[in-house]
């Protein structure tokens, strides 16, 4: 596979609004041409008997379950509100909506 040009790094820093010095195109045509090759390596090792995975360990739920516990009431939990409406919190309108 060719590598990165000079001119292909100048066009993808024009389309990217980047203003790059020439020492900086061979730099950056190098580590482009690197990451490239990276790229081109995982590519040909992911085949068809290799499922998609999304974490490479299994993940299992470790939360606890859920049990009814005593709470407080609604009384109780609307006891130091400034304002109620309906067994609810009552807050000031916001973003104009009804």
């Amino acid at each position: 596979m060719p590598g990165i040009t000079r001119e292909e790094v100048a066009h993808l820093a024009r389309l990217a609004r980047l203003e790059l010095q020439d020492e900086e195109l061979d730099h950056f045509a190098g580590q482009l041409d690197d990451i490239i090759g990276a790229v081109a390596r995982v590519s040909e090792v992911a085949d068809q008997d290799v499922p998609p995975t999304s974490h490479p360990l299994p993940l299992t739920n470790v939360m606890r379950a859920d049990e009814v516990r005593p709470s407080l009431t609604p009384e109780q939990a609307l006891s130091g509100a400034p304002a109620q409406e309906q067994q609810r919190f009552k807050v000031p309108q916001i973003l104009g909506e009804d």
